[in-house]
C-alpha cells in the first residue's frame, strides 16, 4: 500500500493519459462539429445562390430541425445564416479542416460578428489558435482592439534585444490594456504592483501565455547591498528571464541605467547556463516615441520600452486612427 501523499505522484502518468484522451477527444468533437457547420453553410450557399431556394426555405429549414431534434441547440435561422456565412468567408475545405477546426464555434460566432475584413478575422484566428484562447478570452482582444494596435504599434526596441531575438518585436505589444486592475485615480507605483500581482492571470493573458511568474519584489545582491526587481517573469519562447520596472509617469532616460544594472545583475547571478540573455522592459503609463528612440538606440542590454493603459480604449477610436493610418501611408484598407 502507497500513502495517499504518495500516491499523487505515483499515478500522476496515468492521470496525464486521461488527460490527453479527455483533450483530444474534445479537439476531435469540436472538429466535427466545425466540418459540419462548413458543410450545412456549403449547402445552404449553394442552394441559394441557384434560387432553389428562397429565404424562407431557411426559415421552414430552421422550423425543421427545431421540431425533429428540439434538443440540438444553433440551429435557429440566425444560426444558419452565420454557417452559411463561415462557408463564404472561407470556401476551402482544406484550410477549414487543417487550421479552423483547432477553434470552437462559439470562438467563431465572435470572429464573425465582431470583425469586418478578411484581415481581422484571419488574425484573430491565429491569435486564438496560439494563444489557446477561450471564447471569453478572445472576445476581451477583439473589444481591446488588439488587431488595430498592432498595426498601429510603434514599438521601440534596443539594437541589443533585436540582435539577441530577431523575433522578440513578435513578443511584445506597444500598449498593453490593463483595465482589470481597478485602479483609484490616483495610486503608486506599489499600487500598481500589487494589483498586477492580485490579477495575474488576466496580466498573463494580456501579456502572453509563454510568460511565467517568477516573483515581485525579487530580490538580487550586489556587493553589500540588496536590491529589488519589481516584477520577474520567465519567457518559455524565449527561454529567458524578463524583468518589469514598472512606473506610473512618462517614460524618462534615466530609467534605463537603473534597468541595465538589474540585468546585469540577473545575468551574473540568477540565469541559469542554458537560459538565455535577461531581457528588461519598462512598463510606463506614457512615453514619448522619439524620446525612447533616442534612449534605446545606444543601450547595451535587450530592452524596450512599453506603455499601459487602465481602461479600454473605444474601438470605434482606434478604427479611426487605423482609418488615418492607411490614408496617411497610401496603404489599401483591408476588404471586407
Amino acid at each position: 500500500m502507497i500513502s495517499k501523499k504518495q500516491s499523487g505522484h505515483q499515478f500522476a502518468e496515468v492521470v496525464s493519459m486521461i488527460e490527453r484522451a479527455r483533450y483530444n477527444a474534445i479537439r476531435h468533437v469540436n472538429s466535427e462539429l466545425i466540418q459540419l457547420y462548413w458543410s450545412i453553410g456549403q449547402h445552404i450557399s449553394k442552394k441559394l445562390a441557384s434560387a432553389e431556394w428562397g429565404e424562407a426555405v431557411v426559415d421552414q429549414l430552421a422550423d425543421f430541425i427545431q421540431a425533429h431534434y428540439p434538443g440540438i441547440k444553433g440551429f435557429t435561422r440566425r444560426g444558419l445564416y452565420r454557417m452559411r456565412q463561415f462557408f463564404e468567408i472561407y470556401p476551402r475545405r482544406k484550410f477549414v479542416s487543417a487550421t479552423l477546426t483547432q477553434i470552437s464555434w462559439t470562438s467563431h460566432l465572435l470572429i464573425l460578428s465582431k470583425t469586418k475584413t478578411n484581415a481581422e478575422r484571419e488574425f484573430y484566428s491565429m491569435l486564438a489558435i496560439n494563444e489557446k484562447y477561450t471564447s471569453r478570452e478572445l472576445g476581451r482582444q477583439i473589444d481591446s482592439g488588439f488587431f488595430e494596435r498592432a498595426i498601429l504599434s510603434k514599438k521601440k526596441i534596443s539594437p541589443m534585444l533585436a540582435h539577441v531575438y530577431p523575433n522578440a518585436i513578435n513578443n511584445f505589444k506597444d500598449t498593453y490594456v490593463l483595465d482589470f486592475l481597478n485602479l483609484p485615480k490616483s495610486y503608486a507605483e506599489q499600487d500598481l504592483q500589487r494589483s498586477i500581482v492580485s490579477n495575474l492571470k488576466n496580466f498573463i493573458l494580456e501579456f502572453g501565455r509563454d510568460f511565467s511568474f517568477v516573483g515581485q519584489e525579487y530580490r538580487i545582491q550586489v556587493g553589500k547591498n540588496d536590491y529589488f526587481i519589481d516584477l520577474l517573469f520567465f519567457h518559455r519562447g524565449l527561454r529567458c528571464l524578463v524583468m518589469f520596472e514598472l512606473k506610473i509617469d512618462d517614460f524618462k532616460p534615466e530609467y534605463l541605467g537603473k534597468l541595465n544594472f538589474y540585468l546585469e545583475a540577473l545575468d551574473r547571478d540568477v540565469k541559469k547556463p542554458e537560459e538565455n540573455p535577461s531581457v528588461g522592459l519598462i512598463l510606463c503609463k506614457s512615453k514619448d516615441e522619439e524620446v525612447v528612440e533616442y534612449a534605446l538606440s545606444r543601450n547595451l542590454s535587450p530592452a524596450l520600452v512599453v506603455e499601459y493603459k487602465t481602461k479600454l480604449i473605444p474601438r470605434k477610436v482606434l478604427q479611426k486612427k487605423l482609418h488615418e493610418y492607411y490614408l496617411l501611408n497610401n496603404l489599401k484598407a483591408p476588404k471586407e
